[in-house]
């Protein structure tokens, strides 16, 4: 059983409005158009003007959304300049906007900008057969396969163009934004290089999807790197942030509200993910496709005709089987070109 306390001390903002969570920090809650309807966006003072963390998606709403806001106290000041923490499209997809409209630079990690490049190029391209061939391995059948292909390459329709140039956040580098030095924190394995922002002064820790107080960051594998760790990545960057952001900041998430309870929350993710391991390695006792390991690693069933959740729930089982393969605790056996596990 895993317990944790965590606390709420703000109400939060009605979808396309905005809150004050700290003196000279605004909480800014943009509408999605998916099933995690909204996401949190952080507007800072910084001097003459103000600093905004993370975009939204790009949509007409959030164009709307941003021209109200951006148009009246406090934020009729300058934009200085947009922060990402990562690459997914709720939060880089109105930064090419942004930037383009205000006249300010984007300040994103390598990776994660890199990363945003190559899949934003596969708009409208016709899906890889390596593509085919991974999911096929997993066990999906050819509804599954053609409901991908028919949507393959729409990432690029969620984000505005991205700026043609970038200034690069480093782990552990300080920088200013109005008074107060903010310190960037490194997490892996939701995303490559997703940059959490942590300021002692303000004892505020912008989390995006690293640390979400009610449901845990996707941790993926896909295609184009099928051998990858990402879950080992997930595990030793929720430890980096545990022991470098203390336990009494305020945690500003990209999803949900604003809580107290860093220290708490990490070690439920680690324990939740840890039991979630065990059922998998249980289930393993007899040799099981991907598509065969949801019933150990969700607590809903998981349909073929639900693509988008398909390839969510495809790529972060086969995150936890390749962390069993690489921890030598599972070994892998490929049939006619499906994929069969079986714990060691």
């Amino acid at each position: 059983m895993i317990h944790q306390t965590l606390s709420y001390p703000l109400a939060a903002p009605a979808r396309g409005e905005w809150v004050d969570v700290a003196p000279g920090v605004r909480w800014i809650r943009m509408p999605l158009p998916y099933r995690l309807d909204h996401i949190n966006v952080w507007a800072i003072d910084d001097g003459e003007g103000w600093a905004l963390v993370d975009t939204g998606s790009r949509t007409e709403e959030n164009v709307s959304v941003w021209e109200r806001l951006t148009s009246q106290p406090p934020m009729n000041q300058p934009l200085t300049r947009v922060l990402v923490t990562h690459m997914h499209p709720d939060h880089i997809g109105m930064a090419g906007w942004l930037t383009r409209r205000h006249g300010v630079k984007l300040w994103i990690s390598n990776l994660e900008y890199l990363h945003c490049r190559v899949l934003v190029s596969d708009t409208s391209r016709e899906a890889p057969n390596d593509a085919l061939a991974f999911y096929r391995a997993a066990g999906w059948g050819e509804q599954a396969i053609d409901s991908y292909r028919a949507r393959f390459g729409g990432f690029g329709k969620h984000v505005y163009a991205l700026p043609d140039s970038y200034r690069r956040l480093h782990d552990g580098q300080k920088f200013t934004i109005g008074g107060n030095e903010w310190e960037v924190v490194f997490g892996n394995g939701h995303s490559p290089e997703h940059s959490c922002l942590y300021c002692p002064a303000l004892k505020l820790l912008i989390s995006g999807d690293q640390v979400l107080p009610k449901i845990s960051s996707n941790v993926s594998v896909y295609p184009i790197e099928p051998d990858a760790n990402p879950m080992a990545d997930w595990f030793s960057s929720l430890d980096r942030v545990e022991q470098r952001v203390p336990d009494d900041v305020l945690v500003l998430p990209a999803h949900h509200d604003c809580f107290h309870g860093l220290h708490a929350r990490i070690r439920a993710l680690r324990d939740g993910q840890e039991e979630a391991l065990g059922r998998l390695r249980e289930l393993l006792a007899e040799p099981k496709r991907v598509v065969d390991t949801f019933v150990a690693l969700f607590r809903r069933p998981i349909a073929e005709t639900d693509a988008a959740l398909l390839g969510m729930a495809t790529g972060e089982a086969v995150a936890c089987l390749n962390y069993l393969l690489q921890r030598g605790d599972a070994v892998q056996e490929v049939r006619d070109g499906v994929a069969w596990y079986s714990a060691r």
